[in-house]
């Protein structure tokens, strides 16, 4: 149920008269409050899918049904999270992901859970890799790289981010809006509606027009023909807002300063919060089934090009793992003479 969807006030009652009809003797109101818990997204691997499907190397990603039988079973398999293909991949095959969220510098676990999921993976022939949220990072990484330590299987945030194949499998990537782009919106005063006088001197109300949007590049040249996609990208940046008046206009301006890099899934939990401001998180299971994930940029590979030509985006980093997997082609790096546009 999404946020702005109006639940029944007797909800519990209609659990519990379902609950009945089926034979189950549970507390309704524990069902209600399980039910309401997975909806506002628990379960990580609804926003990890989601990323990896607008990321758009990933031609097929699904949960796998973990209420394996016989019981008995559990004590040997564990059936991960999701079954997932690239197009990145230079094997057939798909791979094995298990998903967990922690934020923690360090993601353990017991030598039997992960043993049991090896298992699995060994049963089927197919690579068991973990994805991790950290805070808004998402890494993904070969579970061989989880070390024996005195009891349990750990990585460390380092460690992790070392051998990080969301690149490489993905297309996840970083950037960097160039120091300078932003855009301008120009206010016209039509009339002042309300004066206060406060310490700092005046406050003043005005009904206003706006009467011209226009764009700087990293450049610094004012530009007016700029692609939607390059704006939408605009919006997913951290901008420094300046405000000036003058006697006819009010002007606001959102200029990009040196504020680091941005990875591009976390981009969009930006996107998505620009389409929707008045929700508070994005509702992943119902974003899975939309045809796009987000209204305004349908390719994010290609609005980063886009953003890039037109000189917006000043950087692009694409970060490899230490260790290239066996399922994932050799990758050569082309070193750019300097002269080079990317390089």
């Amino acid at each position: 149920m999404q946020k702005n969807d109006v639940a029944p006030p007797d909800l519990p009652r209609l659990i519990q008269d379902v609950l009945a009809d089926l034979g189950y003797d549970v507390d309704a109101s524990t069902v209600a409050e399980k039910v309401r818990r997975l909806d506002i997204g628990l379960p990580a691997e609804d926003e990890f899918s989601a990323v990896c499907s607008w990321l758009g190397k990933c031609e097929l990603i699904h949960k796998l049904d973990q209420h394996q039988v016989p019981i008995s079973s559990k004590t040997k398999y564990q059936v991960p999270d999701l079954l997932a293909k690239f197009s990145t991949q230079s094997n057939k095959s798909p791979l094995l992901i298990e998903v967990k969220s922690k934020k923690d510098k360090q993601l353990s676990f017991t030598p039997e859970y992960i043993s049991s999921l090896q298992n699995y993976a060994d049963l089927v022939n197919m690579p068991l890799l973990i994805a991790w949220k950290y805070h808004s990072l998402w890494i993904l990484f070969e579970a061989k790289h989880m070390k024996k330590a005195v009891k349990n299987f750990n990585i460390t945030l380092d460690a992790a981010m070392k051998e990080n194949l969301l690149g490489v499998l993905a297309g996840d990537v970083a950037y960097r809006i160039g120091v300078g782009a932003g855009i301008h919106l120009s206010f016209r005063k039509d009339k002042l509606l309300n004066t206060e006088q406060n310490e700092d001197g005046k406050t003043e109300q005005w009904m206003t027009v706006i009467d011209d949007v226009s764009f700087t590049d990293r450049e610094g040249t004012r530009r007016i023909d700029v692609s939607s996609d390059t704006q939408a990208l605009i919006t997913t940046w951290d901008l420094d807002e300046v405000e000036d008046h003058t006697p006819s206009h009010m002007h606001l301006h959102f200029v990009a300063r040196d504020n680091g890099i941005q990875f591009a899934h976390h981009a969009l939990v930006r996107l998505l919060n620009w389409e929707a401001p008045n929700t508070a998180r994005p509702h992943w299971r119902g974003l899975l089934r939309k045809e796009n994930i987000t209204k305004n940029v349908a390719s994010f590979s290609s609005a980063l090009e886009m953003a890039f030509t037109e000189k917006f985006v000043s950087h692009v980093f694409h970060f490899l793992p230490h260790e290239i997997p066996e399922f994932v082609p050799p990758i050569r790096l082309q070193k750019l003479p300097m002269n080079h546009p990317k390089a």
